[in-house]
């Protein structure tokens, strides 16, 4: 009877024992689950501001559909509404280049976890973008105003072009990864992130840059010109120019002579169109490094 009685002792004692550590294994899993969807939550949060966003970028500069507008009528003191738009453009460029270099990430991701490291990149850049809409400051000088159906047409068309080559362009690179999704939906799934490989799909045969291009277009794509966006259009037109210098040293250190080689075959942003040797590259496999 004594022994009975020390033995069920002794499997209660290991039962006690045991308890904490499987409590304690089953509260961290729980604890990984929802950082993971919490994760998840936040990289679709960002991702759905961002096609608002763009969608109201579309209304903004095609000055249509949207309360604030690229070439509204003047409210406010020329220097004062110039000295504005120029501290809110300076402040998007600042944001916009300084968080995608490598350096800063390195930085960045000691207190932001990699994961959601590009969500936030992205949620910056929207909420960028949505202080510049909230506040930039008409300046109705007109300096073209086309008022030809047929030159009205072809510049919408223009403005229209260069939104869509834009969205295309995300889908060819890998729209997902571009804004954070794929990134999160990853660790969701607790699988590790891999880059993507280095290819050159359809636009990227003729420029090394379309998403730039599409830009450009529809910064310049307006039957209507005014003070406000031609300073608009020549500001961000000279910081892509800045932009790609920076990017494109980050590529070659990320893909060596893979892209030094793409670099000298493809234009930048002028395709050349009376080119006998068809759209390059010629020599870079499909299945080299992506950026």
């Amino acid at each position: 009877m004594n022994y009975d009685i020390e033995v069920n002792e002794r499997i209660v004692d290991s039962q006690v024992t045991l308890s904490p550590g499987s409590k304690g294994s089953s509260t961290g899993a729980a604890a990984g689950r929802t950082a993971r969807l919490l994760a998840f939550a936040y990289g679709s949060f960002a991702y759905v501001l961002f096609l608002g966003t763009y969608l109201y970028a579309i209304g903004f500069i095609g000055n249509f559909a949207v309360p604030t507008r690229l070439d509204a009528s003047t409210q406010g003191p020329f220097v004062q509404a110039l000295l504005i738009n120029l501290l809110l453009l300076g402040l998007f460029a600042v944001q916009h280049s300084v968080m995608a270099r490598p350096g800063f990430k390195s930085v960045w991701t000691r207190i932001v976890p990699k994961p959601v490291e590009r969500s936030t990149y992205v949620l910056f850049s929207s909420l960028a973008l949505i202080l510049m809409f909230a506040l930039w400051q008409p300046i109705g000088v007109t300096i073209w105003n086309v008022e030809n159906p047929a030159g009205r047409g072809l510049l919408y068309g223009l403005l229209a072009t260069g939104f869509i080559v834009v969205l295309v362009t995300t889908f060819l690179i890998n729209h997902f990864d571009l804004f954070g999704l794929r990134q999160v939906y990853l660790y969701l799934r607790g699988r590790e992130y891999t880059p993507l490989r280095f290819k050159t799909p359809l636009f990227y045969k003729y420029v090394r840059h379309p998403l730039y291009v599409g830009w450009l277009l529809a910064f310049w794509g307006a039957p209507t010109m005014t003070v406000a966006h031609l300073v608009f259009a020549v500001m961000t037109t000279a910081y892509i120019l800045v932009a790609i210098q920076f990017e494109e040293r980050d590529l070659i250190t990320m893909h060596g002579e893979n892209y030094v080689r793409y670099r000298r075959e493809v234009p930048m942003l002028i395709p050349r169109i009376l080119s006998t040797e068809g759209p390059g590259p010629r020599k870079i496999a499909t299945d080299s490094e992506c950026a």
